[in-house]
Formats: C-alpha cells, sequence, structure tokens
C-alpha cells in the first residue's frame, strides 16, 4: 500500500483504525486537514469486527430513556443506506410477545411501572411494547424503511420456528451492515481525499513539544516519528491506556470494558428475518440470518477483566445464549449447532452505572487543551460513527478555523455508487459481463464491493484467469486486491474482516492462503 503525501507538521495524528478512527480521519481529510493514522494491529481488528453487525436505533435503550441518542442512531439508518447500498440493507425484526413475560425492573421505565402498575409485576403491557415501536418509527424521519406491523404468529412463516405459546408478535424494521468493510471503506475514503492510513503501527510515545504534538510509532518500516498539531485518541478499548502510558496525561476519565460474545450456529430457520428475543434478567438477544446458511445469535454483555485482545467467548457466555435462545425456539439450540464463536470489548464511557447492560453506549468527546491539544473519544455505537466524526470536528473546529464545514450525509463510501435498491441490478449486470461467476460468487462480490467488483475482475473471461483458487470463491485477484487497495497483510484479515469465507473454509486453506500472502509481501514490500 503506497503511502499518502505526509505533511511535515501534520493536522492530526489519530491512533486507532477502529470505526471511530477511520471514520474521523474520513471526515477530516474531506475537510482539507492533512491526516496521519496508526493502527497497531489491522483495520476494525477488535472492537469493530465484533459487532452484531447492525445499525440500529437501539430499541431497549428507549427503556433507559436515552430519547437523544435513539433518535440520533435512527436518523442515520437511511443516511447510511444511502451510503453504502452493497455492505447495508434493510431487515425486518420480528419482537415475540407472550404476556407472561417479565423483565428486569430496575430501569426507569420499570422503576415507573412499578410505581404506577405495581400489578404487573415486572411484566411489559402490549400496549406499552406497541407505544415504543411508535415512537421508534416516528423519531427518526424514516423514509425508506417500512412501519411496524403486527403478525399473527400462528399463520406467519416467523411463526414457525418458535415455540407454539407465542402467537402474537411485533415486526419492525432496522438495518444490516457488514461492519469490517465499513470501517475498511471509510479509510480508503480517507486515503483517497490524502490521508495517511498506517497499519500494524504501533504509537509507543505521545509528548507535548511546544504547541505540537511528538508522536513515536514502531512497525513494518522500524521507529518513526511523526509530528501533528493535534492528537486524536480514538483507541477503543486501549483509550484509557493511550491518555496513561502513551501520553502520560493524568486524568479521572476512563471506560468500562463490556465484553460482547457472541455464537455463529448452523441456519436455524429458513425465512431472511430477524428475531428480537427479551430476557427476564433485562437483556435482549438477535437472531439473525448469516452468510445465508448460518445464524448470527448475540449478544452478551459482560463486564470485562484483563486485555482486551484477549477477549473470547466463554463457555458460560456460550451456554447463556444457547439457552436463551432456546426459551423461543421449538427446537432447542444446543452446542452441536454452533460452528463459531466471536468476542468483542465494547470500551463504554464510565458513567458510574451499575451493571454492564445499563451503561450508556452514548458517545462523549474531551478535549485536553493543556498544551497541544488532544481529543479523546470514549464509547460510541456502529451506527452513530458518522455523527460521532462530525462532533469530533466541531469540537476540534476551534483549532483550524480554515476547515470547511460537515459533507459526510449520503456521500458514498467506495464502491456504493449506485441506488440503495439497486444490488439486484448490479448483481444481474456483473453476472452478465462475468458469465463464468455463479449466483453466490456473484452475489457476494457485489456486498462486499459494489460497483468496485468490475476493478476486482478486471478483464477476466473465465475464472482461470482469476488465478489460484483458495476455496469458497476466493481468487488470486481478489486477494491481490484486498493486499494492494484495503491493507490485508494476512489471511485472517481476508476471511475474519474483510470476508467471512473462514466459515466456509478449511484450516488447509486457510494455511495456504497465508502463506501465499507472506510470499507476495516478501517479493513486493508495497503490499504492505
Amino acid at each position: 500500500m503506497a503511502d499518502a503525501r505526509r505533511p511535515e507538521l501534520a493536522d492530526l495524528f489519530i491512533i486507532g483504525g477502529g470505526i471511530n478512527g477511520c471514520g474521523i480521519a474520513r471526515d477530516a481529510a474531506g475537510r482539507g486537514l492533512s491526516v496521519l493514522l496508526a493502527e497497531q494491529g489491522d483495520l476494525a481488528q477488535a472492537t469493530s469486527s465484533a459487532s452484531t453487525k447492525l445499525f440500529h436505533g437501539g430499541l431497549r435503550y428507549l427503556e433507559y430513556f436515552e430519547f437523544r441518542l435513539v433518535r440520533e442512531a435512527l436518523e442515520e439508518r437511511e443516511t447510511l443506506l444511502v451510503a453504502m447500498p452493497h455492505i447495508s440493507w434493510p431487515m425486518r425484526f420480528v419482537l415475540p410477545y407472550h404476556p407472561d413475560m417479565r423483565f428486569e425492573s430496575d430501569t426507569p421505565t420499570g422503576r415507573l411501572l412499578g410505581l404506577a402498575m405495581p400489578w404487573m409485576k415486572g411484566r411489559r403491557p402490549a400496549w406499552l411494547i406497541r407505544l415504543g415501536l411508535f415512537l421508534y418509527d416516528t423519531m427518526g424521519g424514516r423514509k425508506i424503511l417500512p412501519a411496524t406491523r403486527t403478525l399473527d404468529l400462528a399463520n406467519d412463516p416467523a411463526g414457525g420456528p418458535l415455540q407454539a405459546r407465542f402467537r402474537r408478535a411485533f415486526e419492525y424494521s432496522d438495518c444490516w451492515v457488514e461492519d469490517s468493510r465499513l470501517v475498511v471503506l471509510n479509510a480508503r475514503d480517507a486515503e483517497a481525499r490524502g490521508a495517511s492510513i498506517m497499519v500494524g503501527t504501533r504509537v509507543i510515545a505521545a509528548n507535548r513539544a511546544g504547541d505540537h504534538w511528538e508522536i513515536v510509532t514502531e512497525g513494518g518500516g522500524g521507529r518513526q516519528t511523526f509530528h501533528a498539531k493535534m492528537l486524536v485518541n480514538a483507541g477503543g478499548p486501549w483509550v484509557e491506556d493511550v491518555i496513561r502510558n502513551v501520553a502520560h496525561i493524568d486524568s479521572s476519565e476512563g471506560v468500562r470494558l463490556v465484553r460482547g460474545s457472541h455464537i455463529v450456529t448452523r441456519r436455524l430457520f429458513d425465512h431472511d428475518r430477524c428475531y428480537f428475543f427479551q430476557g427476564e434478567d433485562g437483556r435482549i438477544i438477535f437472531a439473525i440470518p448469516y452468510e445465508q446458511d448460518f445464524t448470527l445469535i448475540g449478544t452478551t454483555d459482560k463486564d470485562h477483566q484483563g486485555k482486551p485482545a484477549d477477549a473470547r467467548c466463554t463457555d458460560e457466555e456460550r451456554d447463556y445464549l444457547l439457552a436463551f435462545a432456546s426459551r423461543y425456539f421449538a427446537r432447542p439450540v444446543t452446542s452441536d449447532d454452533v460452528v463459531w464463536t466471536y468476542s468483542g470489548v465494547r470500551p463504554l464511557y464510565n458513567d458510574g452505572a451499575k451493571s454492564a447492560t445499563a451503561a450508556t453506549r452514548d458517545y462523549v468527546l474531551s478535549v485536553d487543551t493543556d498544551g497541544a491539544p488532544l481529543l479523546n473519544v470514549f464509547g460510541g455505537k456502529i451506527t452513530t460513527y458518522r455523527r460521532l466524526a462530525e462532533s469530533a470536528l466541531d469540537r476540534i473546529a476551534p483549532f483550524f478555523p480554515g476547515m470547511s464545514g460537515k459533507w459526510t450525509a449520503r456521500v458514498p463510501l467506495p464502491g456504493g455508487d449506485f441506488p440503495h435498491d439497486g444490488v439486484a441490478a448490479l448483481t444481474a449486470r456483473l453476472k452478465a459481463r462475468y458469465g463464468f461467476l455463479s449466483d453466490y460468487h456473484a452475489a457476494r462480490l457485489v456486498r462486499a464491493y459494489g460497483t468496485e467488483a468490475i476493478a476486482v475482475l478486471g478483464d477476466a473471461a473465465s475464472i482461470a484467469d482469476l488465478g489460484k483458487d483458495f476455496g469458497a470463491t476466493l481468487t488470486e485477484a481478489e486477494v491481490r486486491w484486498l493486499m494492494d487497495h484495503e491493507w490485508a497483510r494476512q489471511a485472517a484479515d481476508v476471511v475474519w474482516r474483510r470476508t467471512k469465507l473462514g466459515l466456509r473454509m478449511t484450516a488447509e486453506q486457510i494455511a495456504a492462503l497465508d502463506e501465499h500472502m507472506a510470499r507476495t509481501r516478501a517479493v513486493s514490500p508495497a503490499a504492505e
């Protein structure tokens, strides 16, 4: 990967290649600022690739009266759909209801109901859930997504996989997003606008040097020193470590590390809708159609002790998710159904909440002006990453008076320059141009690369022209694109982040891919 320009004194140096760091880099570069970004591992390697893959308002946050957060997220859904129709699409969510379901009462809504309707004893009346969904439909100015409706589960296909006790459900709209690709595409757009993106580059020191920052990094190119007018700490789970151990600043602000674990099972149902399951412990989980042949179930909320990189789905969390889902599905879900697990650590702003579930999902931006300015980014949701970036640029605007204004709303990410409902038409055009592609292969490429799928395939006239076949439709041509344009350096970057083909590939195939990429890097260091 060739470096973009590196000004002697950059405007911003961003630590962290997750969605917040890459979103801020894109927005800032588009406003004319010179931007450097360093990521210690791969883009989206931590929290940003371990989400539940949803652009959603956060229906359960209404229970906590977090109306601003929900409204902002709801407004963003359709803004983001238009900008990235290849990696995000509408999805309908089925919320089964039973009058005897009880919920944790220690929420603002629960406490209010306890005072006004003590005989409910933790139950949520159907009218209250429907009222919440009415707010959900109307708070965000919905135009593209269909409204909520009530389902008779005895006559709707969504009722088939569920236990017979569930006779009624509400169906509402939210959106799916390919989280890792979202991060990479923001980084690509940032680079196209002049930012320099450095992966495998750890910041080992950041010190104020008069009116600017002196930043020392260590990576594939050895130790380097950069200078920037402002430091942006978007370290995610490492944000507190950056403050204390990299910038050596004494601060009372910090994060609460909350582990969210997911399981992927064989396909549990045949329709394309998602389930929203409510638990008696106040938690909710989703069961989502995943990669055509699988079902994604998650997530947990557990306070995480230890290093963020060590987050794993524990047996306890796996069994919790299996038991939770089995309280809804007619056929119990067991450990034999599980084909993969993943876990990530959410860096929630430490607001003193007494449980991981109750901790705020809102973001907090803090500017330290005791010398050269430092912006610390705490928390955030993938749905509101673009708004977080805009808010971050608002906070730093006083330091860059010549900076231009907001611009990212509905501006396509790479490959997203086609109508929000145009995936089928684009896939048909790709199939017509490359007749050797299977239906699955063509659809996968469009969902990953959008209009850039043609650039990935080039002038190939046969499948053989795409080079070595690594399995599961992954070809040498695609791997070359990922290394040359998307900072992929090893097999895990490709099969678990840029794609999810690791679900379909054997260990031997993944090892062969890793060897191929290592040889390619040795021959062409620019691929780094």
